[in-house]
């Protein structure tokens, strides 16, 4: 697993030891971010974006952000067993500062009230058989953290049919191997 693109591209990404976290594949990073660049259906401008990656693992999405040049990436990850590598992967960048760890459960705390600025992109990444979704999708609602033309980008298994709460529009869904990413508005 690598950086694909950016001032960082061909950087290897150090991965779990165990299969607790699946990091994200490099086609499927490259198709997320072809999606996000050359899309009519969404306005980001990643120089500009603030990116929240939830459930970040060792943090191949948002090392990929910062390597494309974003304003900031919000990590947040609370599995001992990925932690320490998401720390080393980011320490490897070494000039790069503009990010921070946040050492939280997305569903003990909700994060997004200590949040300074509204997000672009959020990335969820929850492990395949999270049932516990609509809890997060609740929490983006009624604090308004996503910028009005910011976008949510879910990575499930293929076959998990998810429901979201209202307001939550699936703009885009594309199938890879045994996953699926879908592209939502709010």
């Amino acid at each position: 697993m690598r950086i694909i693109s950016g001032t960082f591209r061909g950087k290897k990404i150090l991965e779990p030891i165990n299969f607790k976290t699946r990091p994200l594949k490099d086609l499927v990073k490259e198709s997320i971010f072809n999606i996000i660049n050359h899309s009519n259906k969404f306005q980001i401008n990643l120089n500009n974006s603030f990116i929240l990656d939830l459930f970040s693992g060792v943090g191949s999405f948002g090392l990929e952000c910062l390597s494309r040049g974003v304003k900031e990436v919000i990590f947040v990850e609370n599995y001992e067993g990925a932690l320490p590598i998401l720390k080393k992967n980011l320490e490897s960048l070494k000039t790069v500062k503009n990010y921070e760890i946040l050492k939280k459960n997305i569903y003990e705390e909700n994060i997004f009230l200590t949040l300074q600025n509204q997000i672009d992109i959020i990335f969820m990444d929850p492990p395949y058989k999270d049932k516990n979704l609509n809890t997060i999708f609740e929490n983006i609602k009624k604090t308004r953290i996503l910028k009005k033309n910011g976008i949510i980008i879910l990575h499930r298994h293929k076959n998990e049919k998810d429901i979201f709460p209202e307001g939550f529009e699936i703009v885009e869904e594309k199938k890879y191997g045994l996953s699926k990413i879908i592209f939502l508005i709010y």
